[in-house]
């Protein structure tokens, strides 16, 4: 159990919970003797996810309610959690029957994302809700980093090739300022076509905060999201 709690990064007081939440329910029904599966935690787990990245998306984005929800969907959908269990290793610590072990089951998505949300509602029935947000925060803000470069795709590659059209024009990003402590700063930026401001971004580094910038800039040239 030592290990587990080591890569899940929360050490348990009540061990019976951890115990629970690694229990897939063919297990429980091979050994019987008062055995409990996971699938109460996972009700709960799913829950808990669900608000923990809810506030989080609410509170770190200005996107209106369409793509919030497309958004939250994505970051708590099975692969996305099974990825997350995959992370952790998951899959090694659980109790499957003897049948689930031999198809496969310590790898199958359903079963590693089912066990990820029992874990979830397992630190929070044990320690509360700041323990379980720092938990799946963990996981969620990598995720949603890497879902915001894809939909970044690449705005300044597209603003450039755009005035590479007019070779006498000169594209320039200008950083205007930062913010913040050091473990949540923010840069601000600024892109230019020649001395002539075209676009304003901001965001937790000076690329992200450039590929912002290039993104107003393509909008308020016409060009589509």
């Amino acid at each position: 159990m030592n290990k587990i709690q080591d890569r899940i990064g929360y050490h348990f007081k009540n061990q019976n919970l951890l115990h629970t939440a690694l229990t897939h329910s063919s297990y429980a029904n091979e050994v019987k003797k008062g055995s409990v599966c996971n699938e109460r935690l996972e009700f709960l787990g799913d829950s808990v996810l669900s608000i923990v990245v809810s506030d989080y998306l609410y509170n770190h984005t200005k996107m209106p309610e369409g793509e919030l929800t497309r958004l939250r969907a994505s970051l708590v959908c099975e692969q996305s959690l099974r990825r997350f269990a995959e992370q952790i290793d998951l899959g090694e610590s659980l109790l499957l029957g003897k049948g689930e072990q031999q198809m496969g089951g310590r790898k199958r998505p359903s079963i590693l994302a089912d066990a990820f949300e029992a874990v979830i509602a397992a630190i929070y029935l044990d320690g509360g809700m700041d323990p379980a947000r720092e938990f799946v925060l963990r996981f969620v803000e990598k995720e949603l980093e890497s879902h915001r470069q894809k939909a970044f795709k690449d705005y300044k590659t597209a603003l450039q090739e755009i005035v590479q059209q007019n070779p006498e024009e000169k594209l320039s990003y200008v950083l205007l300022g930062e913010s913040g402590p050091d473990h949540d700063k923010r840069f601000t930026v600024e892109v230019r076509l020649n001395s002539n401001p075209i676009g304003k971004g901001s965001g937790r580094s000076k690329k992200n905060a450039e590929q912002q910038a290039a993104r107003e800039a393509l909008e308020l040239m016409g060009y589509s999201k």
